[in-house]
């Protein structure tokens, strides 16, 4: 056996040994033994592999593979700009905590810096956005016994760095793998496809994991929440931001247990609990109301990046702001908190440790869910009103039905910009669903690809269908994310968008005021005249465009995989959002 697919063969095995259950390939020769070796562990049973001809749609599939899963997920890339196109999932994972894998291959030492194709620098090549990185060593014959140790090792360490159980700090790991001539099996090669490496490259005598810990997702744990929680102050608020879902839920169940008001934003994992606020945006909008309830204190949990209103309440020097991001990185950005950690919940040491008996004012919580249900009935008032004697299909009135009509148990990604604030602002919060997005750095690339990742490991998981609302930039970025290879896994995904032809979120900012009327349309509406049926029928999607909401709910019965369009237009939309914040400052009055 060549010392390239030994070494490839100990890793896979390492990796599976390690909690690894989904991988994904791009396809390259100079990653060909890992790539052929987690193919072996396919046809063993052992890994469930996903192969992407783009590397950024193979990182995000990845991405939304671990978001969903709670498991590390490797994506393999050969060398050059391959391994260049990862680094956008790698900064969304870190930002988000995400366990995402980078496995990129390398030319071995005497090829580096001597002009041979297709290599560049990989040693660090993203920086500090891995939590860890290590340019593995090329495999040499004669020293099987020495590196098998070194490489299952450093395979476990990586992967407890990469789920947060050396750290509490889960996130991105880049492993740089130097592989030499041969690449390829050779032709006397009997091993068993799959099966574990034997001697000399087993693993530990006992046949035990490296691993010193679980890298199973499971119960987090420790105490932080619990004195936050236990402080007595009569008018307290939770604002739950993206956040690992357990996470999100934890925070929910304490607040319930006190009565506090939820403002959770739809991927916190707590937007559908008992006591989450709908339009909690708007609320915080309306000045005179906020007055009038303005709290004692703000605990953050997660990272909330969707509302101007929450920012300002979190920056207001009257309220005392502690904050609990889901990672020990600093989750502070108004520089205002008075406590500021990470957090890992554990739900009874919290729960049974807190006692808050008379630390909340008793109509606290109702004057915020009395407020959150005229502005509920105002906003909806105005999605419903008929547009030339029919109902109209806005982009705000889709994100509202869309989230309504989801059967229990689905999956809904939200693309950025535009989408996830409709769904923060307008959708009712309900149980029953799982809400993902990438707001790590909240950027529209690779929104098809995590979609299809996280429906997946959903699916895998005994979930329900999947669906993602999204723009039609954050669509058009992410269209290779709709080629499938044949025999690929396919998932019940649902793919939405609202095409205003080009960037719609910004005609509702400064640059949609009338002064800079002239050059808005080619600078920030950037129209693509695309027909987004016409692309993903291209791709081999099934695909149809919707006018009604009567069409979106059938659209969306039918069930995946495919695309539903509804078409609607920026300026209307920037108009709409005026008219729904003025409505709510009406019925707030």
């Amino acid at each position: 056996m060549n010392p390239s697919t030994a070494f490839a063969r100990v890793f896979v095995d390492e990796l599976l040994r390690g909690g690894v259950r989904d991988a994904v390939v791009c396809p390259g020769s100079r990653s060909a033994p890992v790539a052929l070796a987690l193919a072996d562990a396919e046809a063993a049973g052992r890994l469930r592999l996903h192969v992407r001809i783009d590397e950024r749609t193979g990182s995000f599939l990845a991405l939304g593979l671990a978001k969903a899963s709670g498991r590390p997920v490797p994506v393999l890339t050969t060398s050059g700009t391959a391994a260049a196109h990862l680094h956008a999932a790698v900064l969304e994972a870190a930002h988000s905590g995400v366990p995402l894998l980078a496995l990129t291959a390398d030319r071995p030492p005497e090829l580096r810096s001597t002009g041979a194709n297709q290599t560049v620098d990989q040693v660090g090549l993203y920086g500090g956005a891995v939590r860890f990185a290590a340019d593995l060593g090329v495999p040499e014959p004669g020293r099987e016994a020495v590196q098998n140790r070194y490489w299952r090792s450093l395979t476990a360490r990586a992967l407890l760095l990469a789920v947060g159980a050396l750290s509490a700090d889960p996130g991105p790991v880049h492993l740089n793998l130097a592989l030499r001539d041969p690449l390829m099996p050779d032709a006397d090669d009997t091993a068993e496809p799959g099966a574990e490496p034997t001697s000399p490259w087993a693993g530990r005598p006992d046949g035990a994991p490296w691993t010193s810990a679980a890298t199973e997702p499971g119960p987090l744990a420790a105490p932080s929440l619990a004195s936050l929680a236990s402080r007595r102050r009569r008018r307290t608020v939770v604002v739950a931001g993206d956040a690992p879902t357990a996470v999100g839920r934890a925070a929910a169940v304490i607040a319930d247990q006190r009565g506090w008001p939820v403002l959770a934003e739809p991927s916190s994992g707590a937007w559908g609990a008992t006591g989450a606020v709908r339009g909690a945006a708007l609320l915080l909008g309306t000045p005179h109301w906020i007055a009038e309830h303005r709290p004692d204190r703000v605990l953050v949990v997660g990272r909330p990046t969707l509302s101007r209103p929450v920012g300002a309440l979190l920056a207001d020097p009257d309220v005392a702001v502690e904050t609990l991001g889901p990672t020990p990185r600093w989750p502070d950005p108004g520089r205002g908190s008075a406590v500021v950690g990470g957090v890992r919940i554990d739900l009874g040491s919290v729960l049974g440790g807190a006692d808050a008996a008379g630390s909340t004012d008793e109509a606290w919580l109702p004057a915020w869910s009395d407020a959150a249900a005229r502005v509920g009935a105002a906003v909806d008032a105005v999605l419903d009103a008929p547009v030339d004697g029919r109902p109209a299909l806005t982009a705000a009135r889709l994100a509202r039905d869309l989230v309504a009509a989801l059967p229990a148990g689905a999956l809904l990604v939200l693309g950025s910009s535009t989408p996830v604030r409709d769904v923060d602002r307008l959708a009712v919060p309900r149980a029953g669903l799982t809400v993902l997005a990438n707001r790590g750095v909240a950027g529209i690339d690779g929104t098809i690809s995590t979609a299809t990742g996280a429906a997946l490991a959903h699916q895998a998981a005994g979930g329900g269908p999947a669906f993602a609302l999204m723009g039609d930039l954050t669509f058009l970025h992410d269209m290779t994310g709709l080629v499938e290879g044949d025999g690929e896994p396919l998932p019940d995904l649902t793919v939405v968008v609202g095409d205003n032809d080009g960037g719609g979120i910004f005609a509702q900012l400064e640059p949609g005021r009338d002064a800079y009327r002239d050059r808005y349309r080619r600078v920030f509406g950037t129209p693509h005249g695309r027909d987004l049926v016409a692309v993903a029928r291209a791709l081999g999607w099934p695909a149809t465009a919707v006018t009604t909401p009567d069409q979106l709910q059938q659209a969306l019965a039918a069930g995946g995989r495919r695309v539903v369009v509804v078409r609607t237009d920026q300026r209307a939309e920037a108009e709409l959002a005026t008219r729904l914040r003025d409505a709510a400052a009406t019925a707030l009055s």
